[in-house]
């Protein structure tokens, strides 16, 4: 089947907003991305030392790799493999003078049961092939060095087979003058003597006369002969210098995926789900996609720019088969993806420290290789179930009066809604942990009113502190020694919103539990258990430093440079937040952190969010492909703003914003203090009852919703999927990324241009797709035109399904929880349905210890069994009944429903549409946990 011409174009999309390109590097601006990327001459090949080879058992195999006709230092090569199936190949030096740092708590290294593995027969004086799992083989070339993973005998991922592998060695300069750039002197001084009393977001600096930095028009001279050396020892960009004093240090390999014309992952970029090529022959881009954490002020659309997170996995598709890479190297990284003579996916990985740490999925499924990675780096933490719900947030709300004002307009309006969030005005100048004592004189007082009526707060806690000597967090972290270094070993200092800033050191663990210790009740003067936090600019984000971030020379209290670390920043950040939640309940209740920058494995702590994205249709439309990406990197707890960050949302936008926010996992409106007021009731009607029945149906689908993030947290499955998730044969579905699954039941595509009322959409599988809200069916597969006026959206629930609500109109999620339950079956072309339901307290860690509920409901020839989907006794005995089954697609009326459970039996009322051929039956008024049947004679 052709793919459906309605895919996303998104070089169609021209945005207003325009990033300042001269603040952000290049490959060509970037030393070892310029002389490895396309070298001069082909790399020396390495060759594997077949007498070298030892067997760990379960610590797997090493050999040593040297490379031919060089006296670069020997590298030591090993293979592990685990029981998930996963192969990981690690090179390091050998006997390294100077050891790479490594971070030790990424992936999850205790919990990895090793698989045993064994020489296979055909082994050869040119190859060893070894089987770690059935099927599952990892062939290893000896010369040139190589690696092939084979799949059932399919070869699925192929390493160095383009003999790109390159390892750069530390070294001192006088050891080979040679590869010397420019050499050392004095920086330019671009400000021309002007004295800097500040700077803005985009990283201009504010001048004592009044006036700013100008933009600059291009390359300096001085970043002009940088970018012609080599870049092996200082390099400078926008009039920073990088002093580099260990030299080089980069490392890269390629990496393809045979018959794969579909490769997907590295987020975060602003681009489609499928990733473009970058390199040969008509490549889509010129650029390879770049992973540094950056705060790229008003980002664009259609780039392989870096944003504010990065995860260096890739997943390959095909009708037959998935396969997947996880490149684990927190440095600079950056990514090109070719296509082969061939037509199969090649992928080039250039890191610029850090060592080779590989590891390969083998699938074959999709959902296979998210299990697999996710058991690498872990899967998401389940939320509570109010961080599910609709959150409303502003730079900023002005004060109480303010806070008070809008929360009485949302109880007015009956608006459901959970959380109120506070940005960076709240504090005392910026100090956070602190409250403006004149806007906000009675934070506790105003945190319990929101708490009576089932709401939380939400307040940003960045990572710059302010230096001041009278601020109590920045004057203890001084004391203790808690901050990032200069490359001279003071404290840096750089700037950010409260001006002259310094930045702990998240990589060490002991700041970390300081950290996670200031969010105790009695030391975050005027929190509450009810207040919770938003980690933003954590790339880390610096007004005046390179790039807008951190230089790459300075380092963590154990001496570690900033490039080493970089990309792990804002997620070792939202840890120690995450943890100080936790530890303030004595460990009972579960946190809520956002966090803008994010890596492999931030799940495990947390929300993010897309970033400052604008108050555009193309943003809109983006918001999608980038979700979906980050999703595949295993972190589904993710959103865009609602609305648009930057610039004033008109009301038809809002209202289509609202619908496609509503159906992804993180649900949160947001805007700029330059923008236009635009909470739900500021546009007026029809908008706000729009808005208003938007939230409702989301609030009706929470318990799916939940139910979903139980299984991202059991198996690393996102809860916001790309069709090829549940359709992996179907090839119609390898590019679609403007329409998604929500579970494996809901089919979701959101308007996203204007003045749209009809909908194009795609309906995999041969089953019939109803319409939620007129239940219409519909047969895959085919391409669907639905009526899409603005006060609807396109979403239809699979045949075969059954999915739980709670209809009951409430103001919150607190107010839900006891809640009765209705059920919609929607049966499929055997006139069957499955579902399941999971229940817990909604907001402690018992369920870790069994005190939850989880229920499986089948519907087949005429009868509806629910029964434990655990296969374990219940700890967790809600008392929530079932109040409504609803049947979606059933032939034909029955003539009694009759409910059956331990020792009662009864008939039960019901009614039938014969044109829409849907029945309801009323108050069966059974437990949601218990065992019952409901029987149509």
């Amino acid at each position: 089947m052709k793919t459906p011409g309605f895919l996303v174009a998104l070089a169609c999309a021209s945005p207003t907003l325009a990033v300042d390109r001269s603040k952000f590097r290049t490959c060509q601006d970037t030393g070892f991305c310029r002389r490895n990327r396309t070298p001069r001459s082909p790399p020396k090949p390495y060759r594997l030392l077949k007498e070298s080879v030892a067997n760990h058992g379960d610590d797997g195999m090493s050999a040593i790799l040297t490379q031919a006709e060089s006296d670069s230092p020997p590298l030591k090569f090993v293979a592990k493999f685990y029981e998930s199936g996963v192969a990981r190949l690690q090179i390091r030096e050998a006997n390294p003078a100077k050891p790479r740092w490594e971070a030790p708590d990424i992936v999850q290294d205790q919990l990895l049961q090793p698989s045993p593995y064994q020489l296979l027969a055909d082994s050869d004086d040119s190859v060893m092939r070894l089987e770690f799992a059935p099927g599952h083989v990892l062939a290893i070339t000896y010369e040139p060095f190589g690696a092939t993973l084979y799949v059932n005998g399919e070869a699925a991922v192929v390493v160095n087979g383009k003999n790109k592998f390159h390892f750069e060695y530390h070294r001192s300069r006088q050891g080979d003058p040679s590869l010397g750039s420019l050499q050392s002197g004095e920086e330019v001084d671009k400000h021309q003597g002007k004295k800097i009393v500040g700077y803005w977001e985009d990283g201009l600096a504010i001048y004592e006369d009044g006036s700013r930095e100008e933009k600059a028009n291009g390359a300096t001279e001085m970043d002009r002969l940088e970018s012609e050396g080599d870049g092996f020892w200082e390099e400078s960009f926008e009039g920073h210098r990088d002093s580099k004093p260990f030299g080089p240090a980069s490392v890269g390999l390629d990496i393809s995926f045979p018959g794969s014309r579909h490769l997907y992952g590295l987020p975060e970029h602003a681009s489609s789900m499928v990733l473009k090529t970058t390199k040969g022959e008509g490549s889509h881009y010129k650029e390879p996609y770049r992973m540094y954490t950056l705060d790229v002020f008003e980002y664009e659309l259609d780039e392989p720019m870096a944003l504010y997170g990065g995860i260096p996995m890739v997943l390959s598709h095909t009708a037959a088969a998935s396969s997947g890479a996880f490149w684990f190297n927190p440095s600079e990284t950056f990514v090109d993806v070719e296509q082969g003579p061939d037509g199969s996916m090649e992928t080039h990985w250039l890191s610029e420290s850090g060592v080779v740490d590989l590891m390969l999925l083998p699938g074959t499924k999709p959902k296979d290789i998210l299990g697999q990675f996710t058991k690498l780096v872990g899967t998401q933490a389940l939320p509570p179930m109010f961080a599910l719900g609709y959150h409303q947030c502003r730079w900023n709300y002005k004060d109480e009066k303010d806070v008070a004002l809008v929360h009485a307009k949302f109880e007015e309006l009956n608006f459901p809604y959970d959380v109120l969030w506070l940005d960076i005005e709240h504090t005392d100048g910026k100090r956070y942990f602190t409250w403006d004592k004149n806007l906000f004189p009675n934070p506790i007082a105003m945190q319990e009113s929101l708490s009576r009526e089932g709401r939380r707060m939400v307040t940003i806690i960045d990572p710059h502190l302010k230096r001041d000597d009278s601020y109590y967090i920045h004057s203890e972290a001084t004391a203790k020694g808690l901050y990032v270094k200069n490359k001279d070993g003071g404290d840096y200092d750089g700037w950010c919103w409260p001006g002259s800033s310094s930045y702990l050191d998240f990589t060490a663990p002991h700041v970390r539990q300081w950290w996670a210790e200031q969010f105790a009740l009695d030391k975050y003067q005027g929190s509450t258990l009810d207040l919770f936090t938003w980690n933003d600019m954590n790339e880390p984000s610096v007004f005046n430093g390179p790039e807008v971030s951190m230089p790459k020379d300075a380092r963590n209290l154990d001496g570690v440079e900033h490039r080493e670390w970089h990309n792990l920043y804002g997620m070792y950040q939202q840890k120690a937040t995450a943890e100080g939640q936790i530890m303030r309940s004595g460990g009972k209740e579960r946190p809520f952190v956002l966090s803008r920058a994010f890596y492999a494995g931030s799940q495990r702590y947390g929300a993010i969010w897309t970033g400052d994205n604008a108050a555009e249709w193309s943003h809109l439309k983006i918001a999608a492909p980038m979700l979906l990406s980050i999703g595949l990197g295993g972190l589904t707890f993710a959103g865009a703003d609602v609305g648009g960050f930057f610039g004033n949302t008109e009301s038809e936008l809002m209202v289509r914003w609202m619908q496609a926010g509503s159906f992804t996992p993180f649900f949160r409106g947001h805007a700029h203090h330059d923008a236009k007021r635009r909470e739900p009731w500021m546009f007026g009607e029809p908008t706000t009852t729009q808005i208003r029945n938007t939230v409702m149906a989301r609030y009706a689908l929470l318990p799916y919703w939940y139910t979903l993030f139980h299984e991202a947290a059991a198996s690393g499955v996102p809860t916001m999927r790309p069709l090829f998730f549940e359709y992996p044969s179907d090839e119609a579905t390898f590019g679609i990324d403007d329409q998604w699954m929500v579970g494996s039941d809901l089919l979701v595509k959101p308007v996203t241009d204007p003045g749209v009322v009809t909908t194009e959409l795609y309906l995999p599988g041969n089953e019939p797709w109803y319409d939620v809200d007129t239940y219409e069916s519909f047969v895959g597969p085919r391409i669907l035109t639905m009526s899409t006026p603005l006060e609807k959206i396109a979403a239809l629930q699979r045949g075969g399904s059954i999915i739980p609500r709670k209809l009951r109109l409430r103001r919150s999620t607190k107010l839900m929880i006891d809640d009765p339950y209705t059920l919609f079956i929607a049966l499929d072309s055997k006139q069957s349905a499955v579902g399941k339901l999971y229940m817990d307290d909604e907001h402690t860690f018992d369920f870790e210890q069994g005190d939850f509920c989880l229920r499986k409901y089948a519907f087949e020839s005429g009868v509806l069994s629910a029964t434990s989907a655990s296969g374990a006794a219940m700890r967790f005995e809600p008392t929530n009944t079932i109040e409504r089954v609803v049947v979606i697609g059933l032939s034909e009326a029955p003539k009694t429903v009759t409910l059956e459970e331990t020792g009662r039996s009864r008939e039960l009322s019901f009614t039938f549409d014969s044109n829409t051929h849907v029945l309801t039956i009323r108050k069966p008024d059974v437990r949601a946990a218990g065992d019952f049947q409901i029987i149509l004679k």
